[in-house]
């Protein structure tokens, strides 16, 4: 259990070894090509050229190495940590522009699709037969742990960063940032789910980013920032 705990401590990707992000890299890439049942320590083992106790010892179990994979994702999506007292107008705009790519960048991944359909299909396979499907469960409740509230809880740091700076103006940082997500994903996310190609998409990224943002500061922006 104890190590299981550790891999969710490292799961954002800080504190793995170059060795232990290349497993999580060839684990993922496990999951895209075989979908979820391809990923059992013995094959993550063999894709790794690895030992399953060097597995167990950095991951805990089966979940524990889903955890590790599903924050090490997460991840990708940076976020800086900011002084308020240093942060600038210009400097916010930046950040928030660069988050809001990232996070375009990663939803709309291989990966990441890979994991939400999965998800998706096996909560509703368990629906079908009358309960809810523990894998799926799992999945899903990791992905919205590990994931998500992982990205939101680095991002909020951001937002509570601009607030203090006097910048930002809002009462409740997590709808704030609810706000922020949803100007950013709008609908894009539910269309690459449903099988429009990412490729094509990833066009529109950079302005859907910016505009994003320019949105966000206009609701939440104080003084020079509402105009940024």
């Amino acid at each position: 259990m104890q190590v299981v705990e550790e891999s969710a401590a490292k799961a954002s990707g800080a504190g793995l070894t170059e060795r232990q992000s290349a497993v999580l890299e060839s684990a993922l890439n496990l999951l895209v090509d075989g979908g979820e049942k391809a990923v059992t320590t013995a094959g993550v083992a063999r894709a790794a050229n690895c030992s399953k106790e060097s597995l167990y010892k950095w991951f805990g179990d089966r979940d524990g190495l889903l955890s590790a994979m599903i924050g090490y994702q997460a991840g990708k999506v940076r976020t800086v940590e900011v002084r308020a007292e240093s942060l600038t107008v210009e400097g916010l705009r930046r950040h928030l522009s660069a988050f809001a790519l990232d996070l375009l960048d990663v939803l709309s991944g291989d990966v990441s699709l890979a994991l939400n359909r999965l998800a998706i299909g096996q909560t509703v396979r368990g629906e079908r037969r009358g309960g809810a499907a523990s894998g799926g469960a799992t999945l899903g409740r990791l992905l919205e742990e590990r994931g998500r509230r992982q990205i939101g809880r680095r991002a909020t740091t951001l937002l509570e960063a601009g607030r203090k700076a006097g910048l930002l103006a809002f009462d409740d940082a997590d709808e704030a940032y609810g706000t922020l997500y949803g100007l950013i994903v709008t609908d894009a996310h539910l269309r690459m789910l449903l099988g429009e190609d990412p490729r094509a998409m990833k066009k529109e990224f950079a302005g859907r980013a910016e505009r994003a943002v320019t949105s966000f500061l206009t609701l939440y922006g104080v003084g020079a920032m509402a105009d940024a």
